[in-house]
């Protein structure tokens, strides 16, 4: 068996006396578009922060190809592949669109004058050009000088996307991609996450719209109060007892089991 991208052993997270995520273990294969659902609270953001570096795990390890990353900064564990997108959109509203992307490069920066370099202040430089490419071939050519600030917020949605993307991940955490977005906003950038997995790059993806997540990942681990109870096929999510007693109570759960069989 292939060694995974990402693995997750044993891994607790303590605030104080509060368990926030308690034993949590999985696998991300290389190639991957794994959801990662749950209730509010279940403790989904929280393990991509421990998985990005934003904290450090009370117990447990973290391994990107092999490696152990529990206590890497979040600097060095960009640098090794692993990029990330938020709820609320983060970008700079008063930038360009490729001002933003460019912000991006700054995880391949190696010196002072590159990370100088990619805010243009030496004219139209090779990091503009790549910035410039790389949104045509994410079909967002037709926005570079645009600032974001005046964009739908679909397509800001999708230059999060490409920002995080251009500093060339091996994996993309995506928390709550089409939060915010309707109906066809949401298939638009489902159909998006299709071409970037198609280029090899490894999707997690914390969503609430079950619609999305069916239609664009393979595989789902699920949380409920910090501990995982399932982890298998998105297709077998919906009749699992232990996923429909955590969001719809044990009556419920019962009734919901008994009308799947």
């Amino acid at each position: 068996m292939s060694q995974p991208l990402l693995s997750l052993a044993s891994i607790s997270k303590n605030f104080g006396g509060l368990a926030v995520i308690t034993d949590v273990s999985f696998e991300v294969p290389q190639g991957a578009r794994m959801a990662l659902i749950g209730p509010n609270g279940a403790g989904k953001t929280t393990i991509f922060n421990l998985i990005s570096g934003v904290y450090k795990p009370s117990s447990g390890e973290i391994r990107l190809d092999g490696q152990d990353i529990s206590v890497l900064p979040s600097r060095s564990r960009i640098g090794l592949g692993i990029a990330r997108s938020f709820q609320n959109i983060r970008l700079m509203p008063h930038l360009s669109v490729v001002e933003n992307v460019m912000l991006g490069q700054h995880a391949r920066a190696g010196g002072a004058r590159d990370m100088l370099t990619p805010l243009s202040l030496f004219g139209k430089s090779k990091w503009r050009r790549e910035a410039e490419a790389f949104l045509a071939s994410m079909g967002l050519h037709t926005y570079p000088g645009e600032v974001v600030a005046t964009l739908p917020y679909g397509i800001r949605k999708k230059i999060e996307v490409a920002r995080a993307l251009v500093s060339r991940p091996k994996i993309l955490l995506l928390d709550e991609p089409a939060a915010g977005l309707n109906h066809t906003e949401t298939a638009n950038l489902r159909d998006f996450l299709m071409e970037v997995a198609r280029t090899g790059v490894t999707l997690l993806v914390v969503e609430h719209d079950m619609s999305l997540v069916r239609s664009l990942c393979d595989h789902a681990v699920v949380l409920n109060f910090g501990k995982r109870i399932y982890d298998g096929p998105t297709a077998g999510v919906q009749d699992d007892p232990a996923v429909l007693e955590a969001y719809l109570g044990s009556g419920r759960a019962a009734r919901g089991a008994e009308h799947a069989a």
